[in-house]
């Protein structure tokens, strides 16, 4: 029986490595995406706390000195964020955010407007 395979062996292996490694491919294509889309997702967040816990200190600032500086930095341990307070107009006053994260080329920006009467943030746009 061995003398009349005729070379069957050879052309089905290669058929199943070939088929093997297509499917190996395109699951290597979505793991790299996947690797890509957690990094992003990672700063993305990274960013929204670094966002949140500055509009928080600057509003204990506020809070305590009743005026906030005109512009001042913030140090975190991946970026640093730097603020910029506008004159207040009536009752609302603009401070305008960036963040500069260490490891990325990585800048983002935010606006908030805050009641002088609570001094507390009634309104957040994030600038792209």
């Amino acid at each position: 029986m061995k003398n009349n395979e005729n070379g069957f062996t050879y052309p089905l292996t290669l058929c199943l490595l070939i088929i093997f490694l297509l499917f190996l491919s395109g699951r290597i294509e979505v793991l790299l995406s996947e690797r890509k889309m957690a990094h992003e997702t990672d700063t993305i967040l990274l960013e929204e706390y670094y966002f949140l816990s500055s509009v928080k200190k600057i509003e204990v600032m506020f809070q305590i000195s009743g005026t906030l500086p005109a512009k001042g930095t913030i140090k975190f341990v991946k970026g640093t964020m730097d603020f910029q307070a506008e004159t207040p107009t009536g009752y609302v006053q603009k401070v305008n955010f960036t963040f500069h994260l260490n490891s990325d080329d990585v800048t983002s920006s935010g606006r908030g407007y805050f009641d002088t009467r609570t001094k507390r943030l009634t309104k957040w746009l994030e600038l792209k």
